[in-house]
């Protein structure tokens, strides 16, 4: 069986996509907008990490259910 699995490719995705926005810093490294009085620097990070949460969780199910059929279906 192949190791690379369209599922992984997926689960690989969603774990690079905060990555890649939490560290390229030039594309918020700015005050404007604000948001309740939050420069854009500050809220943009934090917005991310309830979405890298989501995103984690979601390469998470997609890898554990790529393992499971695997196997054959067996075990949780």
């Amino acid at each position: 069986m192949p190791v690379v699995t369209p599922a992984r490719v997926v689960a690989g995705i969603c774990l690079l996509i905060p990555l890649v926005s939490t560290l390229w810093v030039s594309t918020y490294s700015r005050l404007t907008p604000t948001f309740i009085g939050m420069p854009f620097f500050y809220w943009y990070q934090l917005a991310w990490v309830p979405v890298s949460a989501a995103l984690t969780y979601t390469a998470y199910v997609l890898v554990r259910r790529d393992a499971r059929s695997r196997k054959g279906g067996a075990g949780k």
